[in-house]
């Protein structure tokens, strides 16, 4: 087994599907794309489920058949669109996809004369409320609707849409959400007069679970939240924010512990020298397994409790520390990248302060950690 891990803590993503639940009742859908947003889909697909998720949602087909092949049989949204040609294997997979105009529908309508006899095939009506990316107009939502219906394969299972800046605390982007939710809500209940039930109703990702219970609705579609991390920094002040734990804890070994003389340089294009003598340990990490490049210089490592600096250019496969004189360090130690912090562990690394290192958001950093790094799943007990 390779010594560079990234360790998925499940205790952590069951305690955060509680924190999650505590905070809202409606039903509850776990974003899995992504490779879990890189925490490894089939396991956390199957703990979420376990701790009581109603929905699993993914951006392809091809995320919804390895879960279906995994044998997982839960209701599966699809939140990406796809051309005609995946639809047929959208059927096959029972995945449940989003619909806002007529061709997409008229199309699915056809490749669902082939599933289960005497069961109409559902899908989710994706209202465009302000995110201007998919979706159909507000007003065009009860003729849509009302074409769901007439077709002879289609039911409407739910309506949703989704928000720009639902994890901003900035007044503007606040009253451009509550207008998100209004719209939305004038699209349902359009939809009922007309007749129609919309169904599930669920506007709500990670930002809006925690600033607008009104947004609930029916469902909401835990992403960030669920794998430990704020949708923003400025969320991680709200008084009644939730006690999340990072999911994820990347570790790799030191391999190699040289001395460096005052003068010397590290890595590519020689961006570091040594004001003194020190020493300097080689871990195998770098840009391929996604630690990102240019974390250096500013990103600090843990080993046995203590920061040390990465220095030098990142490279493709490896990473240089530096640990001065401290004689504690020694070959095969294992160095925390990122990880959950604790009493034990109180100066650990989170993807959070990567990010702000970065420049980016924990999602990223935790989704391009490679495939080539390993997933160790632990299911310690939760106290």
């Amino acid at each position: 087994m390779r010594g560079t891990q990234a360790r998925i803590h499940l205790a952590n993503l069951e305690h955060n599907i509680r924190q999650i639940k505590k905070t809202c009742k409606a039903k509850l859908c776990i974003s899995v794309k992504a490779n879990a947003y890189g925490h490894g889909s089939v396991c956390v697909a199957r703990k979420v489920l376990e701790c009581g998720a109603d929905y699993l949602a993914v951006a392809s087909v091809d995320e919804g058949r390895l879960l279906r092949e995994e044998g997982i049989t839960a209701p599966i949204l699809l939140f990406s669109l796809t051309v005609p040609e995946e639809i047929p294997d959208i059927i096959r997979l029972k995945l449940t996809p989003f619909v806002f105009d007529e061709e997409c529908i008229d199309l699915l309508d056809n490749a669902a004369a082939t599933s289960v006899a005497g069961k109409k095939y559902p899908v989710h009506l994706k209202i465009d409320t302000g995110m201007a990316r998919i979706g159909c107009k507000s007003e065009d939502a009860p003729s849509l609707a009302r074409r769901i219906c007439a077709s002879k394969h289609l039911r409407l299972e739910g309506m949703c849409t989704h928000f720009a800046v639902s994890d901003s605390l900035k007044p503007d982007d606040i009253a451009y959400t509550k207008n998100q939710i209004a719209v939305f809500k004038q699209s349902a209940d359009a939809v009922q007069r007309a007749g129609i039930d919309p169904g599930i109703r669920h506007c709500a990702a990670s930002g809006g679970i925690l600033m607008y219970p009104e947004a609930h609705f029916d469902m909401v579609r835990a992403g960030i939240i669920a794998y430990g991390y704020f949708p923003s920094e400025e969320l991680k002040t709200l008084p009644s924010k939730p006690n999340l734990k990072p999911v994820m804890e990347l570790v790799a070994p030191v391999v190699s512990i040289k001395e460096l003389k005052a003068g010397q340089s590290v890595s590519y294009g020689r961006t570091w020298t040594a004001k003194k003598d020190t020493r300097i340990a080689t871990v195998p990490i770098g840009y391929g397994d996604g630690l990102l490049r240019n974390l250096s210089p500013g990103f600090s490592v843990a080993i046995h409790g203590e920061r040390y600096p990465i220095v030098g250019r990142i490279c493709m496969d490896q990473c240089m520390i530096d640990i001065g004189a401290s004689p504690w360090v020694q070959r095969w130690d294992e160095v925390c990248i990122f990880g959950p912090v604790s009493k034990e562990h109180p100066k650990n690394n989170t993807a959070q302060d990567l990010a702000k290192i970065a420049g980016t958001i924990p999602y990223e950093l935790t989704c391009d950690i490679n495939k080539r790094v390993p997933r160790i799943f632990i299911d310690e007990t939760i106290q």
